[in-house]
């Protein structure tokens, strides 16, 4: 099953997201003064991923 415009647009979109979020992560990591943020960019990011992988399996 292929995915429509709207499916490829949402990954695209959780996509960059997960870019973004990775380069505040590791600015993140390199300053260390708030490891709640790390955290909280980490489960950002897997939310993301989630996004991607129910619209791929067609949820």
């Amino acid at each position: 099953m292929g995915l429509n415009k709207k499916q490829k647009k949402q990954i695209d979109v959780a996509r960059q997201k997960i870019q973004k979020l990775r380069q505040r992560l590791t600015g993140a990591k390199a300053q260390m003064d708030d490891p709640q943020e790390v955290a909280s960019l980490e489960k950002e990011i897997a939310d993301q991923e989630e996004i991607i992988k129910k619209v791929q399996e067609g949820n």
